[in-house]
């Protein structure tokens, strides 16, 4: 008679890696999150219990652990370190994710040669391209270090054989859907294959003490590619984005465990490679000699960031029953409610033009501060004519055409001043507008037709 055992025999059952979800047969697609691929095989087993250990290194007070070990290193792009907090955490591991071509293989390159140049050792590890395939970027970019070394790996042993070796302070995988384990089943890329894969890219860099740089792919609606417990595993995720037609590049901090995470950082992606832009605005404010009606300055928060963006409009008397609205950069269905208040609560005529309502330089305004700038850049357009000149507008509008307040309002004046415009219109506040800069001249409005009178005097 075969003896009994603690341990129950594992029963086929199939369970969602994104979600938990569990099945009694295989399917391609989670029937709760509808996540494809995501359905794995497991077995159930009954829970056993884990016998104490030794313990190796004794529990110390907290006020007796040296925080000094965690202090943030520097890595010579001020964009990349406001971003951060500070700049690079030991031990810490970011996982930088955007879209094909958006340039995140060139800003990391550009991070592991400033950092090489301090005189630490850095490891840059390729698997979607060769040693020399980077090399030459390197040298377009003027990237070249001499503590910079490169690897061109797709097996995870070979990638941790590499760290064990050099011991670098700087570790970049590029990227980490590229490596994959022979300990595990699937190609790589898949989601045992990430899940192991920066599993032991993370431990190494706690055991060493290694800041590592993960990149990471994103799928068509813009997520993470792979498990969403890759981002619970790494410390820091931020998303590298931009348009391809344009050369401003945006990264965000969606979780930052040693910072905050509502600032941004602004790149210039061009042939040089990329660099930091301390200040942007120029990129979304077009030059123009005279005024020119249909044109409209605003001030937008990216995070806690003011940056100055010029919304354009052209009215155009439609040929079609129904007339045409198209937009960039803003959001169609906004523009759309506000084309509405302006013709029923400011009396201005709109239904029988084609509007053209866009941003300068590429830029998207998602912000509801947006809407007065909107609004006056229309009415601008309609009536033939230009604002004054340095005047700049912010505020939301209502769908009873009133003027809403926004956050940062005295923090968009004081940047507007900064960039020389001398007129604002704000919406009004019971906390007022604070202190406003010497020159500078304010007008608070309540109504949308308040901010329309520019118009008529």
């Amino acid at each position: 008679m075969a003896s009994k055992t603690s341990r129950a025999s594992k029963t086929p059952a199939y369970k969602c890696a994104e979600c938990g979800w569990t099945a009694i047969k295989w399917v391609g697609r989670c029937g709760e999150c509808q996540a494809w691929g995501t359905v794995e095989e497991y077995g159930a087993t009954v829970a056993r219990t884990t016998p104490a250990a030794t313990v190796l290194e004794p529990a110390r007070r907290i006020a007796e652990v040296d925080g000094t070990t965690a202090a943030f290193l520097p890595t010579g792009v001020d964009e990349l370190d406001r971003v951060l907090g500070g700049g690079l955490v030991p031990g810490a591991v970011i996982l930088l994710a955007g879209e094909p071509g958006v340039g995140k293989s060139t800003l990391l390159l550009d991070v592991a040669a400033k950092f090489a140049r301090t005189g630490q050792d850095v490891l840059y590890i390729t698997g979607e391209e060769s040693a020399a395939q980077v090399k030459l970027r390197a040298e377009r970019i003027d990237a070249v270090a001499h503590t910079l070394y490169l690897s061109a790996e797709t097996d995870l042993g070979q990638a941790l054989g590499q760290v064990e070796k050099l011991e670098p302070k700087l570790l970049i995988v590029d990227s980490v859907q590229t490596l994959s384990s022979a300990d595990v089943e699937g190609s790589a890329g898949g989601v045992s294959q990430v899940r192991e894969v920066a599993a032991s890219i993370i431990a190494a860099a706690k055991r060493r003490n290694m800041t590592t740089l993960l990149v990471g792919h994103v799928t068509k609606d813009g997520t993470i590619a792979g498990p969403r417990l890759l981002e619970h595993l790494v410390d820091v995720v931020c998303q590298f984005e931009g348009e391809r037609h344009s050369r401003l590049r945006l990264l965000r901090a969606v979780k930052n465990r040693y910072g905050a995470t509502d600032d941004v950082g602004c790149f210039d992606l061009n042939e040089a490679g990329i660099e930091g832009l301390a200040d942007p605005s120029g990129l979304f404010v077009s030059r123009t000699r005279e005024p020119v009606s249909g044109t409209c300055i605003t001030v937008t928060m990216e995070g806690r960031r003011p940056l100055l963006a010029e919304v354009q409009s052209l009215l155009a008397e439609s040929a079609n029953t129904q007339p045409r609205r198209a937009t960039s950069g803003l959001e169609s269905s906004r523009v759309a409610m506000l084309l509405a208040v302006l013709q029923q609560r400011a009396g201005c005529m709109l239904h029988k033009d084609d509007s053209y309502v866009a941003t300068v330089g590429g830029v998207k305004l998602s912000e509801p501060a947006t809407d007065l700038a909107v609004a006056l850049a229309v009415a601008s357009a309609k009536s033939r004519k230009a604002l004054p000149q340095r005047l700049i507008a912010f505020g939301e509008v209502g769908l009873a055409g009133e003027v809403r307040p926004v956050p940062g309002i005295n923090q968009r004046i004081q940047e507007a001043h900064r960039l020389g415009f001398t007129h604002a219109i704000v919406p009004a506040s019971p906390a007022g507008a604070g202190v406003i800069p010497e020159g500078f001249s304010v007008r608070e409005v309540g109504h949308l037709a308040e901010a329309l009178e520019l118009l008529i005097t």
